[in-house]
């Protein structure tokens, strides 16, 4: 019987595979905001943040942008401490350009 992953455990590749495939959203703002996300903190990402991205990913597109662009913020009911602090990361990552690799 498998057992449940610590939430500071590293994300499978799988699971961070099937996570991306869950985070396409229908706003191209929110996917903005995802994919600066995952482009700089997919390879860390634990099996906590995995789970508070799913709680994210329940809400819909309005209400997740309203959250991103900080027009309201998570309700305490729905919203714990790795939520938050996703939260925060998407919020700080969506706000910078996207990294720029160097040429080889």
């Amino acid at each position: 019987m498998p057992t449940a992953a610590a939430p500071e455990e590293l994300l499978s590749e799988r699971a961070l595979s099937k996570l991306k495939w869950r985070c396409r959203r229908g706003l191209l703002e929110n996917d903005l905001f995802i994919a600066r996300f995952f482009e700089r903190h997919e390879s860390r990402m634990t099996v906590g943040q995995a789970g508070a991205m799913e709680t994210l990913m329940d809400l819909s597109d309005n209400d997740l942008l309203d959250l991103l662009l900080r027009r309201k913020e998570p309700e305490p009911e729905w919203a714990g401490a790795e939520v938050v602090a996703l939260l925060q990361l998407m919020r700080t990552d969506g706000a910078q350009r996207p990294a720029i690799s160097p040429s080889s």
